[in-house]
C-alpha cells in the first residue's frame, strides 16, 4: 500500500547519505522532498506541516550536528517521529463482567461484516468464547454472509429479523449470558453516507448493552474521506479504537498515516487481505518501518510460527543445510510460503536490501512464477521429484505438457535447483560463516 511513498523516501535518504556533513539547506530541500512525499501519498496538510516541522527542528539541531552519520541520524528522526503520528498503540479493552460487547459501526462497503468475522476468528485464537451477532437485519444479504463466515470459523451467529437493532443486541447479550460467551461482537447496520438516523440507532443500541469497545470500520482505499468519516462518527458515537480495511490495496495510503492525528481515536487493527486471519494488530513502529523500507522481520516471524508446522519446518531445515534436499522438499516449503498470505505484502515486510530487489518485481510476477514452479513440479511423479537427476529429455517435454509450461521452464527450474543445492553446501561445509555474506549481497 505505501509502495510509492516508499520510494520517495528512499530516495530522499539516499540523497542524505551522499553527504558526509548536513548543512541547513541539505535539511530544508530534504524536508521539502518528504512534504511533497507525504502530500502525494493523501496525508491531511496539517499533519504533514506538523510533521515535517518536528522533522525539520530537530534535524537542524545538536542532535544531528554532533552525529558520526548525520543522514542516519535524520532517517533516525524521521522514523521516529512517524511512530508519534501513527500513535501509541491501544490494546482491546476485554476486563469488566462477561460478556464484553464489541461494536462494529461503519458505512455501507467499508467491510464491517468481514472485519467482524476475522475479529471474533482472533479473539478464538486467543481462548475467548465467542458470540457474533448479525444486527443489521435490513439488508439479509448481510446476514446470510455473516452466517456463513461463523459457519467457516464455526461461531455461533445471533439474528432475529423481524426485531429491532437495539431489542436484538439486548436479547443476544442475554443469550450471551445464558450460553456462557466471554465475547459477543455486533456487527450493527450502515449507511451510504452518514445521517442521523444511523447515530440514532447506534446510540440506541450503546444504551441498551454498553458496549466496552465501539470500533470504526474504516475503508483505508478511500483516502482522505476515511478521515472526515472517522470525525462524524466521533462526534455523535464514543468511539474506541478504529479498524483499517483493504490496508492491503493500491491506495496511496496517506489516511492510515493521518487518522489518529487527526481524530485522536487510536488504530487498533488493520485488515490486509480477504482471508478471515488477514487481521493484524496494529503496531505503528512496525508500520513505520515498513513505510520506511526497513521492513517488518517481526510481523514475517509471526506469520511463520502460525502457519508452519513446527516438525516439518525443523525436518527441511536439516534437508536444506544438508543439501540434499529434493524437489518434493521444495514443493512443501512453497506451499508453507503461500500460506502466509499474498507474496506482495511478504515481499514489502523484507528489510533492507532484500526489500529493495523484492520491491523491483512486480508482485503479480513473483507470484505467477510461484505458481508456475508449483505445477511444474506437481505434474512429476513422485519417483522424479525425489530423485530428479532421472529428468532425461522425454520426461521434460511430458512434464511440460502436464504443467501447461515449456521444457525451457523445466530446465530453468533444474538449475535454480542445483545452485540451491550447492549454495545450502556450501554454508554447511563453512559453519553457516556464508549467511550473513550471502544476505548482505541481497
Amino acid at each position: 500500500m505505501f509502495e510509492n511513498l516508499t520510494d520517495r523516501l528512499n530516495e530522499v535518504f539516499k540523497q542524505l547519505r551522499r553527504h558526509g556533513k548536513l548543512s541547513e539547506a541539505d535539511v530544508d530541500l530534504a524536508m521539502r522532498e518528504v512534504r511533497l512525499a507525504l502530500l502525494e501519498a493523501d496525508v491531511n496538510y496539517g499533519v504533514v506541516k506538523d510533521f515535517v516541522n518536528r522533522v525539520r527542528q530537530r534535524s537542524v539541531g545538536h542532535e544531528v550536528s554532533k552525529a558520526l552519520n548525520p543522514a542516519q541520524q535524520v532517517i533516525k528522526i524521521v522514523n521516529e517521529e512517524l511512530i508519534a503520528t501513527l500513535g501509541a498503540p491501544e490494546k482491546l479493552h476485554l476486563s469488566g463482567p462477561r460478556p464484553r460487547v464489541l461494536m462494529l459501526v461503519g458505512l455501507q462497503g467499508s467491510g464491517k461484516t468481514t472485519a467482524a468475522g476475522k475479529l471474533a476468528g482472533f479473539l478464538r485464537s486467543q481462548g475467548e468464547r465467542v458470540m457474533l451477532v448479525a444486527a443489521d437485519p435490513y439488508r439479509p444479504a448481510a446476514v446470510q454472509q455473516l452466517q456463513t463466515l461463523g459457519e467457516r470459523l464455526n461461531v455461533p451467529v445471533y439474528t432475529e429479523l423481524e426485531v429491532s437493532p437495539p431489542d436484538l443486541a439486548f436479547q443476544a447479550r442475554e443469550q450471551a449470558i445464558k450460553g456462557g460467551f466471554s465475547v459477543v461482537i455486533l456487527d450493527t447496520a450502515g449507511r451510504s453516507q452518514l445521517d442521523q438516523e444511523l447515530m440514532d440507532e447506534i446510540q440506541a443500541i450503546t444504551s441498551q448493552v454498553n458496549p466496552v469497545e465501539v470500533l470504526l470500520v474504516v475503508d483505508s482505499m478511500i483516502g482522505q474521506e476515511s478521515v472526515n468519516i472517522a470525525k462524524g462518527f466521533k462526534e455523535s458515537v464514543p468511539l474506541t479504537g478504529l479498524m483499517l480495511t483493504k490496508i492491503d490495496g493500491d491506495a496511496r495510503g496517506g489516511a492510515a498515516i493521518s487518522i489518529r492525528s487527526v481524530t485522536g481515536v487510536p488504530i487498533k487493527f488493520l485488515g490486509t487481505g480477504e482471508s478471515l486471519d488477514a487481521l493484524e494488530v496494529f503496531e505503528p513502529t512496525r508500520m513505520a518501518s515498513r513505510i520506511l523500507g526497513m521492513g517488518d522481520v517481526l510481523g514475517l516471524i509471526e506469520r511463520a510460527e502460525a502457519t508452519y508446522d513446527e516438525q516439518v519446518t525443523r525436518n527441511q531445515a536439516e534437508k536444506l543445510m544438508s543439501g540434499e534436499f529434493s524437489l518434493q522438499d521444495f514443493a512443501d516449503q512453497l506451499r508453507q510460503v503461500r500460506k502466509m498470505g499474498p507474496i506482495g505484502q511478504l515481499m514489502e515486510m523484507l528489510p533492507g536490501g532484500m526489500g529493495q530487489v523484492a520491491r523491483n518485481i512486480a508482485p503479480q510476477e513473483a507470484e505467477r512464477q510461484m505458481k508456475k514452479t508449483e505445477a511444474i513440479i506437481s505434474s512429476m511423479t513422485l519417483e522424479e521429484r525425489l530423485n530428479p537427476k532421472i529428468l532425461n529429455s522425454s520426461r521434460r517435454k511430458r512434464i511440460a505438457r502436464g504443467s501447461g509450461t515449456n521444457v525451457q521452464d523445466i530446465n530453468r527450474l533444474m538449475k535454480q535447483f542445483r545452485e540451491a543445492q550447492t549454495m545450502f553446501k556450501t554454508l554447511r561445509k563453512s559453519g553457516g560463516r556464508g549467511i550473513n555474506k550471502l544476505f548482505g549481497k541481497l
